[in-house]
C-alpha cells in the first residue's frame, strides 16, 4: 500500500535514500535517446548537492528560486534541493527558438521584480544576458555549470525535514498571464499529500506501477503527476522532454512498452498528435496492454478523439477501459474531477441550441442535427466538493449551466503577494474557477470558460495579451483588434485567431506585410503560432454597449464569414 502520512515532501525522499538507496526512482530519457536511471540514493545526493550550492550563495527558507532550465537532471535536482532548504522553487518555461531572447529575459526580469525572486538558475549560455538584465534587482544568477566545489560533498548534507510542518508552502507555480503579470500559486506540502492520496484512489495508483510522462514540469499536470507524486510515493516515473516528444511522439509508446508503463496523462491535442504523427512502421511490436490509466485533461475533452484513439491503438493492446478523463487547475494543486477507475466514461448527448441560448444541457438523440457529445470530466475527487452556481452565487440544479465552484483539502494557499486577487477569487469558502459547466448526479461536465481564455496544446493564452502585441503592429487600427480560440479538429486543440481592422486605403501587398508582421511578433514575443489572421474593414469588430470587446460575438461572426478557415 502507498503511504501518504508524511509530514512533508522531503521526509519520504530522505528516508528512502537511507533505507532503500538502490530503489529505482526515475528514468530520464534524454534528447539523444539515452535512458538514465536514477536511484533513490542518487536522487537524494543530487538534491543535497544543489541544496548546498543554494545555501552557499545565501538562499534560505522562504526564498524563491526560479528554475529556467530544460528537461534534465539539473532541473529535478535543483528543484528538490530548494525544497531541502525550505526555499520555494518555481519552474519557469524555457525560451523556444521562435522567441525573441532579449524580450524573454525581460519578462523574467519583470517576474523577478514583481515577486522578489532571490535566485535564478539558468543554463550557462543564458547566464551573461540574464545577469545583465537582472542587474540591480538583488537576484543572484547561477549557471548550472558552476556549482562551487564546497557544494559537491556527497553525503554532507541532510535536510532537517522535521522542522518543516505540513502547512508550510512547498513551491510556487506561476499560472496564466502570457505577457502580463503572472499569478504565483502557493502550494503547501499538505496539499500535495492530499492530492496524492486522492489520485491514488481514483486512478488506482499502486506500488510497482510506472508513470510515463512527457508533460512539461512547469505545468501543474506534469509537475504533480509526472514528478512530485511519483517521487514522494516511490512509484517509478519515466520522464522525457516535451520538446523531444513533440518532435518524435513514438518515444512515449515505446517507453510504455519498455517499462511496462501503467499511467500517463496528457491534453486532448496529444492524442491527436500521436494518431497523426506516429506511423504503423514506427511502433511495430509495441505492446500497450500494461497501460491501465491514460487520462485526457488540461483542455476540452472530445468524444471523437477518445473513440479514434481507442481504435487507432487497440491493435497494440490498448484497452478502451484504460482511457479516462479529468479536470483540474493549479489552484487545486491539480485534480478537481476525475473519472473513477472502476466506472466507464460518461457521455451526455445534448442540444447545442439549448446549451448556447438557454444555458441548459437538454438531452437529445445522438443522431439528430444540432446535437453535441459532452464528455464528463469525472466525479469530484475525494476531499474536494464541487457545485455549479448562477451569477448570484446560488446553487443550480442538475443540467443547468453556471460557474463551477469548489472547496477542499488540496486548495492553494493564495496568490503570492496578491492578497486582493486571492480574496476576490473566493466566495465564503468556495473558490470561483471562472469555468462554466453543469452536473448530472455527481458527474462534472465542463462546457467552457467565463473568461475568454484560449487553450492551445494545454497552454493557457489570454486574448488580451495577444491583442496588446497586435496593437503595436504598424497598419493595424489600435484598439480594433480581437483574438479568440477556434477549435481545430485535426490537431485536437484550439488555434489562436486574430482579426484586425485596418484603415483604408490599403493594398494587397500592405495586407501581406501586416499579416506577416503579426505572425512574426506573436511568435517572438509570446511563442504563439497563429492559426489564422484576418484583416477587415472598419467597424467589423463587435463591441458591447460599454465599449468592451465582445469576443464570443466576434468569434461567431468570424465563423460565419470565413467558413473556409
Amino acid at each position: 500500500m502507498i503511504r501518504y502520512n508524511y509530514q512533508n515532501l522531503i521526509q519520504p525522499v530522505v528516508e528512502r535514500a537511507e533505507h532503500d538507496p538502490e530503489h529505482l526512482s526515475l528514468v530520464l530519457i534524454g534528447e539523444d535517446g539515452a535512458h538514465t536511471p536514477i536511484t533513490a540514493g542518487q536522487f537524494h545526493d543530487g538534491a543535497a548537492r544543489w541544496a548546498q550550492a543554494l545555501q552557499y550563495i545565501g538562499i534560505g527558507p522562504g526564498d524563491i528560486v526560479l528554475l529556467v532550465l530544460g528537461h534534465s537532471q539539473k532541473l529535478i535536482f535543483s528543484f528538490w534541493g530548494a525544497l531541502y532548504l525550505g526555499a520555494l522553487p518555481s519552474i519557469y518555461p524555457t525560451p523556444t527558438t521562435r522567441m525573441d531572447q532579449e524580450l524573454y529575459v525581460g519578462q523574467v526580469r519583470s517576474l523577478v521584480a514583481q515577486s522578489g525572486i532571490k535566485a535564478v538558475i539558468t543554463p550557462n549560455e543564458f547566464k551573461e544576458s540574464t545577469q545583465a538584465l537582472l542587474a540591480g534587482t538583488g537576484c543572484a544568477v547561477i549557471s548550472t555549470d558552476e556549482i562551487p566545489p564546497e557544494a559537491r560533498q556527497e553525503g554532507g548534507f541532510r535536510p532537517a525535514w522535521e522542522k518543516f510542518g505540513s502547512d508550510k508552502i512547498a513551491f510556487l507555480q506561476f499560472s496564466s498571464g502570457t505577457t502580463g503579470a503572472k499569478k504565483g500559486v502557493l502550494i503547501s506540502h499538505q496539499a500535495i499529500m492530499n492530492q496524492g492520496r486522492t489520485l491514488n484512489q481514483v486512478l488506482d495508483l499502486q506500488l510497482g506501477d510506472t508513470v510515463i510522462s512527457w508533460l512539461p514540469l512547469h505545468h501543474d499536470m506534469g509537475l504533480t503527476t509526472g514528478f512530485l507524486i511519483p517521487i514522494v510515493t516511490g512509484v517509478k516515473t519515466v520522464l522525457m522532454s516535451p520538446v523531444h516528444w513533440v518532435r518524435d511522439p513514438k518515444i512515449l509508446l515505446w517507453a510504455v512498452n519498455d517499462y511496462k508503463g501503467t499511467h500517463s496523462w496528457m491534453p486532448n491535442f496529444a492524442y491527436n498528435h500521436l494518431m497523426r504523427a506516429v506511423r504503423p512502421g514506427d511502433i511495430e511490436g509495441v505492446d500497450l496492454s500494461s497501460w491501465r490509466q491514460v487520462l485526457n485533461g488540461a483542455e476540452p475533452i472530445r468524444y471523437e478523439t477518445i473513440q479514434a484513439f481507442a481504435a487507432r491503438f487497440r491493435p497494440y493492446g490498448l484497452r478502451e477501459e484504460a482511457l479516462t478523463t479529468g479536470y483540474g487547475m493549479a489552484e487545486n494543486t491539480l485534480g478537481i474531477a476525475v473519472k473513477p477507475h472502476d466506472r466507464p466514461i460518461k457521455v451526455d448527448w445534448i442540444s447545442l441550441r439549448a446549451l448556447q441560448e438557454e444555458r441548459q444541457a437538454v438531452p437529445a438523440d445522438p443522431q439528430a442535427p444540432g446535437v453535441i457529445a459532452m464528455v464528463a470530466s469525472g466525479t469530484p475527487v475525494p476531499g474536494t466538493e464541487v457545485i455549479v452556481v448562477n451569477e448570484a452565487g446560488q446553487r443550480l440544479p442538475d443540467r443547468q449551466v453556471g460557474e463551477i465552484w469548489l472547496r477542499g483539502d488540496s486548495l492553494f494557499a493564495g496568490y503570492y503577494h496578491q492578497p486582493e486577487l486571492t480574496a476576490g477569487s473566493f466566495r465564503d469558502s468556495w473558490f470561483c474557477t471562472g469555468d462554466l459547466g453543469y452536473m448530472i448526479d455527481d458527474w462534472v461536465f465542463v462546457t467552457g470558460r467565463q473568461k475568454d481564455l484560449i487553450i492551445v496544446g494545454g497552454k493557457n493564452i489570454h486574448p488580451e495579451d495577444v491583442e496588446e502585441v497586435a496593437n503595436t503592429v504598424p497598419g493595424v487600427y489600435p484598439g480594433r483588434v480581437v483574438a479568440f480560440g477556434v477549435w481545430n479538429e485535426r490537431q485536437g486543440t484550439e488555434g489562436v485567431v486574430i482579426v484586425c481592422e485596418v484603415r483604408p486605403p490599403i493594398t494587397e501587398e500592405e495586407k501581406i506585410a501586416i499579416s506577416n508582421e503579426l505572425h512574426r511578433r506573436l511568435a517572438q514575443q509570446m511563442d504563439i503560432a497563429l492559426a489564422d489572421v484576418r484583416l477587415v474593414e472598419n467597424r467589423w469588430i463587435v463591441k458591447s454597449s460599454s465599449g468592451k470587446l465582445a469576443r464570443p460575438a466576434c468569434r461567431e461572426r468570424y465563423l460565419q464569414e470565413f467558413p473556409e478557415a
